[in-house]
This record gives C-alpha cells, sequence and structure tokens, in this order.
C-alpha cells in the first residue's frame, strides 16, 4: 500500500474475519473506526490494541445494523468521518447468514433481519459515505465483503435469502461503480469462500468438512480467515487499485468452480 496511513471504516459484527482484517490493516498503520455492537467492538479495539503494542488507532462507532432508519446510519458514519477527519475506505464485513433452511419455511421476522443486516445497510452506508466523499472531493474506495453464494456459480441450498442478498450487493456495486466512479469512488467486492465456521461446513459436521474438502476443493483446504483475505482488501483500498471498479474478487480457492462436485462429495 503506497500510503499506509489509510482512514479506514470498518464494519464488524466481531467475527474471525472482520477482526483479523481489522488487525492486518492496523499494522500496516491504517487508522481505523471499527462500527457495530460498540460493545462488542470495544473488546475488539482492545484485542487489536494489545496486538500492535498499542499503537495502533483505532476508535469504536455504535451502530445497531438492523435499524430500519436511513438517518441511523448516516449519523455513525458522520461520526466516524470526524473522528478521523475523513474516510479513505469504507469495508463492509458485516454479515448475518442464520441457521440453513428451506426458504419456504423461513419465517418473515427472520427475512427481514437478512435483508436488513445485509443489503438495507450496505445500500445506507454506500451512500452514506459515498456523499462525503463526493462533497469533499476526496477519492475513494468501498469494499463489500460477500461470500461466493451471491454468484451464481457458488450456490448452495439452505440460504436463499443470504444468497439474494448478497447477490444484490454484488450487482449494487456494478451498478455503482457506473453512477459514482465520476466522483473518483471506487466500489469493488470480494466474494470470499467458505471457512470451517460457516453453516454449510457446519451443517456436514466439521470432521467430515475437513476429510472430504482434500478431495473436493482445489486447494485441498477451506478458507483460512487469518490470512487468506486480508491481503486483497489492502490492495482495493490502497492506490495500487486506483483503475479497479465494478469488480467482484472471488477469495475462494476455486471452491466456487467445483461446488456441484463438493456437494456430491458431501
Amino acid at each position: 500500500m503506497e500510503d499506509q496511513a489509510k482512514k479506514v471504516l470498518l464494519t464488524s459484527n466481531g467475527d474471525e474475519i472482520s477482526v483479523n482484517i481489522a488487525l492486518h490493516l492496523a499494522k500496516r498503520g491504517c487508522r481505523l473506526v471499527l462500527m457495530g455492537n460498540e460493545c462488542c467492538l470495544r473488546s475488539v479495539r482492545e484485542k487489536i490494541m494489545d496486538s500492535t503494542e498499542r499503537v495502533a488507532q483505532v476508535e469504536v462507532v455504535g451502530l445497531d445494523m438492523e435499524d430500519e432508519r436511513e438517518g441511523a446510519f448516516d449519523e455513525a458514519v458522520d461520526k466516524a468521518w470526524k473522528v478521523l477527519g475523513h474516510l479513505d475506505a469504507l469495508v463492509n464485513c458485516y454479515a448475518y447468514e442464520g441457521k440453513m433452511q428451506d426458504h419456504l419455511e423461513l419465517a418473515e421476522e427472520e427475512l427481514r433481519k437478512i435483508v436488513k443486516v445485509n443489503f438495507m445497510a450496505a445500500w445506507f452506508l454506500l451512500r452514506a459515505v459515498g456523499r462525503r466523499m463526493r462533497d469533499h472531493k476526496s477519492d475513494g474506495s468501498i469494499v463489500f465483503m460477500t461470500t461466493i453464494l451471491g454468484a451464481e456459480r457458488g450456490l448452495y441450498q439452505g440460504a436463499a435469502a443470504y444468497g439474494s442478498c448478497l447477490g444484490g450487493v454484488q450487482q449494487l456495486v456494478r451498478v455503482s461503480a457506473l453512477e459514482i466512479g465520476k466522483h473518483k469512488i471506487r466500489v469493488n467486492a470480494i466474494a470470499r469462500g467458505l471457512h470451517l465456521q460457516d453453516e454449510f461446513p457446519l451443517l456436514v459436521g466439521k470432521d467430515r468438512a475437513e476429510k472430504l474438502v482434500k478431495e473436493a476443493a482445489p486447494l485441498e483446504r477451506w478458507l483460512d480467515v487469518k490470512k487468506d483475505l486480508a491481503s486483497t482488501v489492502i490492495y482495493l483500498i490502497s492506490d495500487g487499485s486506483r483503475y479497479m471498479t465494478g469488480t467482484t474478487i472471488f477469495v475462494d480457492g476455486a471452491q466456487s468452480l467445483v461446488r456441484p462436485r463438493m456437494r456430491s462429495f458431501m
């Protein structure tokens, strides 16, 4: 990253993926605002501070990601902007899949939660951050963390609502790149592969999933949440990707290419 001290807003629910991305960014000198459940993220902040010998600059802004009011997101982003002075990047990692089940049996309340967290929140955050980047005439990068379920080649059963939201986010990335590129704002997504704590491997069973992935996946392993994603995020918010927008990058070890094979094995 040419300018390592990027100012980054990162949404997180305290999961391993977002926490490890935040840790990698902090170690590279980025100034961070973590956004989500404030109590949860304060402990994440302490973990990052301890891991960087207290030199990292990490702040927390609370936000209920299920809030249906766009104003709540705008207010939270405004706080983050003021904390850092401006934002170079938004990295949206907050997600909620729910338990795998037939979507004909999915309760309305659960559907609403999945849509609010995975699509509406992404929409609100993009607008709040994008407007500020536009108004301040500052170049910026917006990155959405999704999974292979949002793409045609990564489908699996039992997560229709979640997959539909991720597909919507990946389309939002493309149309947003067309619409706000004139403001020098780049919008991209990452379609990550599955790791052992995702719902599909948990349904299969950890022992069975660990054993059979060697026969079903080209790289013979599941995603490593500590090592496999941060470098792509770092690239997408860096000046090195300044000509990349409207793209979804697959970081999945080719899982999405062999989904039928994986299903038949597991």
